[in-house]
């Protein structure tokens, strides 16, 4: 390990230590405006509302975004390997800007959600091909750096969205939100154009040819079947018409992905994302990972507010302290797994987060706000060894022309499973509530008296004390799936390339 490839050292010698510094600046605005959009709109639909009106699909505004985010990863992947990172990137920031300029100017609340998915087009090239760029950069030895960086900007962007959306809303104008993306986002691209140089790479003569019928399946069949799971048991219940409707047209169009990617020349998603066992043994342990952060991001604000009687301040305080422990960990975790290995390493971590998401179970009722507190910040501190490994690990597997593709697929699976995590745990922790409260009680409508000034009766905050217990239990589950999933299929050594190897 700690070789590079022939088009890292020379993307990094043509870059040059001061111009890699810009474009290392440009990816960390790039990776803000990213995570910064998928929460900065909560605190805000207030406002929003009551402005543009809608309130009944208001949810789309974060449905939206996430959706078209994740589907569009593995096209922009691709494309990414196809043509390169640069004019891929530029693409997606420009439709991303083009998006927030039409948001700031919506009429009503349709058009606002329609623009959010425009958004969410470029935001997915932001968050793939950054990732991928940070791996160009640098060699393996220095990777470490540059991705704890970004997991810091992620982390602190995505806990400090709500809080600046709120901000802007109460002081200024909802609108705000998206205008203050032009400038962020105009220094980003300032920055990747005057000073990214990527490596010429060898052309055969013949035109590059694009799987658009493999990108056209793969967005029609992921945003049917992740709408089919955000929407189900919210907007319909799961067993309704519209529910069975969507599963079945997504399950459909499934079959025709893998009909036309097998026909085609050059596909979208290669037959070989899935057949090496280090890269699909990383897709399904990091789809693991988003299901199971889904337990502390969503539920535990909600738990720190209505059972042990936080403000909404200090309730997001205690979610916001994995962000310290995440990165540092993150960072620190190269002198692990040059001891004992990427996968050894990503096992300890998340063995260790099993073992801390079970021992929520475990907590006194009601409890002190420290307790939660803690748990959250060794947890942070053992995802940061798991994540970092892997992706690291599972780029260094493959040469440039393939990290795209590489990169852009683990993404997909985190995001995939962050919304399958949402969908499922949203069911579990309802079928809890409506077993101790009886009737149809839900969390949303308890935590919406909550927030209406209501105070929780003595059954009501066990009841959400036990729902978020459970929650917890399943995401112990999902980290101990994940652990399985590396010790069986993962390969002791990845196999990293060689200095001479692309």
């Amino acid at each position: 390990m700690g070789r590079t490839t022939p088009a890292i050292r020379d993307t990094a010698q043509r870059t040059g230590t001061e111009k890699r510094a810009a474009v290392v600046a440009a990816l960390m605005l790039a990776m803000a405006l990213a995570a910064l959009d998928s929460t900065i709109v909560s605190t805000a639909v207030p406002q929003i509302v009551g402005d543009l009106g809608g309130f009944s699909v208001f949810s789309w505004l974060f449905s939206g975004y996430l959706l078209a985010v994740t589907v569009t990863l593995p096209v922009y992947g691709k494309l990414s390997d196809t043509f390169g990172r640069k004019p891929v990137l530029i693409a997606g920031a420009a439709v991303f800007l083009l998006g927030s300029l039409l948001c700031a100017v919506a009429w009503n609340m349709a058009a606002l959600i329609a623009f959010r998915i425009v958004q969410g087009l470029g935001g997915g090239a932001l968050q793939g091909t950054v990732q991928t760029l940070a791996a160009d950069l640098y060699p393996l030895d220095e990777r470490p750096k540059i991705q704890s960086k970004l997991s810091t900007v992620w982390a602190v962007s995505a806990v400090a969205g709500p809080g600046v959306g709120g901000v802007l809303a109460a002081y200024a104008d909802w609108r705000w939100i998206f205008l203050i993306n032009l400038p962020i986002g105009a220094v980003a691209l300032w920055l990747i154009v005057r000073h990214l140089h990527e490596p010429k790479r060898e052309t055969t003569g013949t035109r590059a040819r694009v799987d658009w019928a493999g990108a056209l399946a793969v967005f029609a069949c992921g945003g049917v079947l992740l709408t089919a799971l955000v929407q189900g048991g919210v907007a319909w219940p799961w067993l309704s018409g519209p529910s069975i409707a969507l599963f079945g047209t997504g399950l459909a169009l499934a079959a025709v992905v893998v009909v036309v990617e097998r026909r085609a020349a050059d596909p979208i998603i290669p037959g070989w994302v899935w057949r090496r066992r280090t890269i699909a043994a990383v897709n399904l342990a990091l789809g693991a990972l988003g299901l199971l952060m889904v337990a502390p991001a969503v539920f535990l604000p909600t738990y720190a507010q209505s059972v042990l009687g936080l403000a909404p301040v200090a309730a997001g305080f205690v979610l916001s302290v994995w962000t310290l422990s995440w990165p540092v960990s993150a960072a620190l975790s190269q002198h692990v797994y040059r001891r004992i290995g990427f996968r050894n390493t990503a096992m300890l971590g998340i063995g260790t987060a099993s073992l801390i998401l079970l021992a929520f179970l475990f907590l006194p009722y009601p409890g002190q706000a420290w307790q939660p507190t803690l748990l959250m910040l060794l947890l942070g501190a053992a995802l940061g060894l798991f994540q970092l490994p892997l992706i690291v690990g599972v780029q260094s597997t493959v040469g440039w022309s393939e990290r795209g593709t590489t990169t852009a697929s683990v993404l997909f699976c985190r995001q995939t499973g962050q919304t399958l995590g949402a969908a499922l745990f949203g069911a579990v922790a309802n079928g809890v509530l409506a077993s101790r409260l009886g009737g149809a009680s839900d969390l949303d409508s308890v935590t919406r008296a909550l927030d209406s000034g209501g105070t929780a009766p003595e059954a009501t905050r066990r009841a959400i004390a036990d729902a978020v217990h459970a929650v917890y239990l399943g995401a112990s589950c999902a980290a101990a799936l994940a652990f399985l999933v590396l010790l069986l299929l993962a390969p002791r050594r990845f196999p990293v390339l060689k200095e001479d190897e692309r």
